[in-house]
């Protein structure tokens, strides 16, 4: 009997060490309430969109590895879901709060989110993904802070600065999503924002001496912005989850949808200073301030506001090209980022999406490579696990321009797991665009005028280009990307400028692998909604 007990002791205590060996990530909780509410972003009241009354929305913070455990309560009218631009969701389409793979929440109802920021360092943000929500608010910062064992490639600086920036319409977002809907553009925006303010609403206060780190996002609707501080300058550290070499800018191109962090010392006469956003590559030029005011100055902010670059592409080219990857630095893991070089692997596949500017059935519509994507009654997600037939199919959109005339389909692009491809996104029009892919993360190995060709790939970095998740494409250019499938799901690709994303600038890649292992994706959670075909099923009892 001793030696039974003795026995099953030591298997209850190999049991423990085994599970003690593999200690889970922290776990940070978060509970929101989206509500309207009133805001003034522009000096007129509008109806916003707020979350636990704040506009912008709360600020997120989480270290590499972290869970984020999010519950939504929508307390609006209509459906509502979150997106997360920049996070990968690795092995977890599920919750990627689009609505190709997450049912939307119903009113007077809630959701939880289950994130975790698998391997990620750098600067993101969240907005609302349905129905052109995101020009009501929403939207937010969401900052991926380094494990305290992994070595930054810059001294800890005295403070943190989200900057969320952007265009503004005073229309409400029902009335601009009308427009739309009735065969309408959208008009110029009536302004910009910084952290939700106009001119001068918001202050960032500085010691003198001291550096600090600006992350800046574009979180609007239409345009390109350029940020700049007067009489500083921006050594540029981080783009989107990248460590770059650390280059000193004046000013800096911030496309739709782009995320960058920057270095700025005080270091200049105590006193207040602009902080710039203006417009780029509009011929009507808009442009918004906020103050870094020195702690010890008694000089109010004044004078002209410095000027920025408006429509020449040539420097915004240049500038985008200086932008390299920190190959020593670490990322989000121990080892060097140039440990893995993406130039040495040969894509298995190229494809290129064309962007096109359709009327279909009498209506102004958007495109790639001629499809025009037509929003389905079942998450594309749900249908594909649930086998539902008739919601799409994969293959609904082809790997190259057709030239034909645009047409509206469920589009959906077919791809295997671990395949590495060459995607050329081609710009035939005058306007810049700006392309993001959720799930996963790509290098922008070339930028080119005109029609990309094979030989286009002499021009190529493949050495040290900056890893991201949204690049520009500049008016009658190609823009070349690489990027590893090593993340199972289905991953949207879509158009920044809300207008073109909403009308068919979009379709969904599917990432897919036949093995039912864990370990490549997890299943469906036990909580996901279930609506339109797949109401009425069950998700799973564990």
């Amino acid at each position: 009997m001793r030696h039974c007990i003795t026995l099953s002791s030591f298997f209850v205590l190999l049991l423990f060490l085994l599970h003690g060996a593999e200690c889970e990530d922290p776990y940070r909780f978060f509970t929101w309430k989206v509500t309207y509410g009133d805001i003034y972003p522009l000096g007129v009241k509008q109806t916003g969109i707020l979350i636990n009354g704040q506009f912008p929305g709360p600020h997120i913070d989480a270290v590499t590895n972290d869970n984020l455990v999010i519950s939504v309560f929508n307390y609006l009218r209509e459906p509502f879901l979150i997106s997360w631009n920049g996070l990968q969701h690795r092995r977890n389409s599920w919750q990627d709060g689009v609505f190709g793979t997450n049912c939307p929440i119903p009113p007077r109802k809630n959701f939880t989110y289950n994130l975790q920021v698998k391997d990620q360092i750098g600067t993101y943000f969240y907005f609302p993904s349905l129905g052109m929500q995101k020009a009501a608010g929403a939207f937010g910062s969401l900052r991926i802070w380094s494990r305290p064992k992994i070595p930054v490639p810059f001294p800890s600086p005295a403070g943190d600065f989200p900057v969320l920036a952007g265009d503004w319409f005073k229309t409400d977002y029902r009335r601009l999503r009308r427009l739309l809907e009735n065969g309408h553009n959208l008009p110029f925006p009536d302004g910009l924002l910084i952290n939700g303010r106009g001119w001068n609403g918001y202050t960032f206060t500085v010691d003198q001496g001291k550096t600090y780190r600006f992350r800046i996002s574009n979180v609007g609707l239409t345009t390109s912005i350029n940020f700049r501080i007067q009489g500083h300058k921006m050594k540029l550290v981080e783009v989107e989850g990248s460590h770059t070499l650390q280059n000193m800018y004046s000013s800096l191109d911030i496309h739709l949808g782009q995320s960058y962090s920057v270095l700025v010392t005080a270091d200049q006469p105590p006193q207040d200073y602009y902080v710039v956003v203006s417009t780029r590559f509009t011929r009507r030029v808009l442009t918004t301030t906020a103050v870094l005011h020195y702690s010890n100055s008694f000089k109010v902010v004044s004078g002209p506001v410095p000027v920025g670059p408006t429509l020449d592409v040539a420097s915004s080219i240049s500038q985008a090209r200086s932008i390299r990857w920190n190959l020593t630095a670490s990322g989000p893991r121990p080892n060097p980022q140039g440990s893995y070089h993406y130039g040495m692997i040969k894509p298995s596949r190229t494809i290129m999406v064309a962007n096109s500017a359709p009327f279909i059935n009498g209506k102004q519509r958007y495109a790639v490579n001629s499809v025009s994507y037509q929003q389905p009654d079942t998450p594309l997600k749900l249908a594909d696990y649930f086998n539902i037939p008739g919601v799409f199919y994969v293959g609904s959109i082809p790997s190259y321009p057709t030239g034909g005339n645009g047409y509206l389909q469920t589009s959906v692009m077919g791809a295997n797991f671990r395949e590495y491809v060459e995607i050329v996104f081609q710009n035939w029009e005058n306007t810049l665009q700006s392309w993001h892919i959720d799930g996963l993360s790509f290098w922008v190995v070339g930028f080119g005028s005109g029609q990309w060709t094979a030989a286009s790939r002499d021009s190529y970095n493949l050495r040290d280009t900056v890893a991201r998740c949204t690049t520009q494409v500049y008016p009658r250019s190609w823009t070349a990307i690489y990027m590893p499938l090593d993340n199972v799901g289905m991953w949207n690709i879509r158009s920044e400028n809300w207008a073109r994303q909403y009308l068919g600038q979009q379709f969904y890649l599917r990432v897919y692998t036949g093995s039912q292992s864990w370990r490549d994706e997890y299943p469906i959670p036990r909580n996901a909604l279930l609506c339109g075909r797949a109401r009425g099923r069950h998700t799973r009892p564990f």
